[in-house]
């Protein structure tokens, strides 16, 4: 397995006229094998929620679907289940696939809907499940809720008992830093979208949405054929610029492909920069688009920077491998006419749709409903503009309902901060 590494600038052409440019840096990175390469063993966690409001439909589908993802397992393939409510318990422990009927009846017998939400408890239990089974394998989790996080009491200064949400952010940190991936799935339309998103966002996962009870096999099954693609493990993109060239200052760095997420980058002790991309999928692209500015650069085509992949390959038991370096160039010339690059262009819109949605859900939470209306149909033009028909409908719709002095639902809402992360397929 092996990495494939593309970079263009949204503009390859930089005026020589103009003390400082700005450019968008399109990068896009991923993992391809040869002929016969195999699927990578799956070390598996699924952490769900059993609190009382998923009592009845709710829980019979969730075990459908987890029934579902049991039968696609492979030889090898690790499983752990871990339920929480009121409180977490293991109980599938982590363990090679062997006796599935065995495991099902464990888990129709034990996830019996009853009691409040403490997820945080749960995440613990599941990364400590997954740790047991990381060795050459693809390590994700798949944590479902239907509610928010149990918050702390606060009387005046004093804070009294844990604060969930902010233990959740806390393990998600944790699981990267361990390498591993978890995916968050929000079930029906009361759970906590900012906490959900964050802690996928945080993860390397990616979130979904189970409207109703009978879409959880659907979204099931989604997310596990990503992870069933994935090739290599703990990639982190590695970026170096002349110092001519700096990274913008606010929110430099964003992923937009196969969703957007607002990265993090740190600064390595070489003085390169490093973002964590995670798990890389064998021929889907993860596009990364890096914001930078130009200055004083000498006439003529110009080597402004270079980018590297390091990445693990669970499939030889390798660590800390390297892709080969790839150059970033730019044409810095004296007659300036654009040569914009058109890929590049689709993924500034795409990150442009994201933050305009962010951009209306901040206005909406202010109470500025013709605000959040105006900046919903801006987004749903962008959406257009890159083809995104589903978005554009939904964000259409929602602005609508808004001009009309109509309040959006909590599915309403749901709807739009995920055709803000990606462009909807299946």
């Amino acid at each position: 397995m092996k990495v494939k590494l593309l970079s263009l600038l949204n503009d390859s052409n930089v005026d020589l006229a103009q003390a400082t440019s700005q450019r968008q840096l399109g990068i896009s990175i991923s993992a391809f094998s040869g002929e016969f390469a195999n699927n990578l063993p799956l070390n598996l966690c699924l952490i769900l929620d059993r609190s009382g409001s998923m009592h009845g439909e709710p829980i019979k589908n969730v075990i459908q679907a987890v029934e579902g993802l049991l039968d696609r397992l492979q030889p090898g393939d690790r499983i752990s289940v871990v339920a929480f409510a009121g409180s977490a318990e293991v109980i599938i422990p982590n363990q090679v696939v062997q006796d599935l009927g065995n495991i099902k009846s464990q888990i129709k017998n034990k996830l019996k809907a009853s009691g409040g939400t403490v997820i945080a408890e749960g995440l613990q239990l599941g990364i400590t499940e997954l740790m047991k089974g990381t060795r050459g394998a693809v390590s994700q989790a798949f944590l479902l809720t239907d509610g928010h996080g149990e918050s702390s009491l606060r009387i005046w200064k004093w804070q009294l008992g844990p604060d969930d949400n902010k233990r959740c952010l806390e393990f998600a940190y944790k699981a990267a830093k361990l390498n591993l991936t978890v995916n968050t799935l929000g079930f029906g339309s009361n759970w906590n979208s900012d906490l959900l998103e964050k802690i996928a966002d945080v993860g390397g996962g990616t979130l979904a949405y189970i409207e109703h009870p009978q879409q959880a096999v659907d979204e099931f099954s989604r997310l596990f054929r990503r992870i069933q693609s994935v090739g290599l493990t703990n990639a982190y993109l590695l970026l170096s610029f002349i110092p001519q060239v700096r990274l913008a200052e606010l929110k430099p760095i964003a992923q937009v492909s196969p969703d957007t997420i607002e990265l993090t980058v740190q600064q390595e002790a070489d003085g390169r920069f490093a973002v964590r991309l995670g798990d890389l999928m064998q021929d889907v692209k993860r596009v990364v688009l890096v914001n930078i500015y130009l200055s004083n650069l000498p006439e003529g085509r110009q080597e402004i920077g270079q980018i590297q992949i390091r990445y693990d390959d669970p499939a030889v038991d390798r660590q800390g491998l390297l892709s080969a370096i790839a150059p970033v160039y730019a044409d810095v010339v004296r007659t300036y006419q654009p040569n914009l690059n058109p890929q590049v262009q689709q993924s500034i819109l795409a990150l442009a749709k994201y933050r305009q949605t962010q951009l209306a859900e901040a206005k909406l939470q202010q109470g500025d409903l013709i605000g959040a209306a105006t900046m919903l149909q801006t987004a749903a033009k962008t959406a257009l503009q890159i083809g995104d028909k589903g978005a554009a409908t939904v964000l259409q719709n929602s602005a609508t309902r808004l001009q009309a002095g109509e309040e959006l639902s909590q599915a309403d809402r749901k709807k739009t901060r995920i055709v803000s992360k990606t462009i909807l397929q299946e």
